[in-house]
């Protein structure tokens, strides 16, 4: 099992992690939420929880609790700029459909 993240990700989430100052990395979880099922959720990791599992890519620490890992083995994190818009993109191989807002997936 794991979680990757693209250089583009990679780059922005450092940037972050300087301004704020602290962190191990970014937690990618799931949540029951939205029109289809589940939504992504991120946030920053300031101390490894004891159940989470850890994967390093491009030299940042990508955490995940067990119960969100079923749902996100093999996705990719990446961070693109489309016009003025610009956001986290997740390239998950277990989604069978998203809403039409693109905010929540079902596997």
């Amino acid at each position: 099992m794991a979680i990757t993240m693209t250089a583009a990700a990679a780059r922005h989430i450092r940037d972050q992690l300087d301004k704020r100052g602290k962190g191990l990395g970014i937690k990618v979880a799931v949540r029951t939420s939205g029109c289809s099922g589940m939504a992504y959720v991120l946030e920053f990791v300031d101390v490894k929880a004891d159940d989470d599992s850890v994967f390093v890519s491009h030299d940042l620490e990508i955490h995940s609790d067990p119960k969100s890992l079923v749902y996100l083995d093999g996705t990719e994190l990446d961070f693109v700029k489309e016009g003025l818009n610009e956001g986290f993109q997740f390239n998950n191989p277990n989604v069978a459909s998203e809403c039409g807002c693109g905010e929540s997936f079902n596997v």
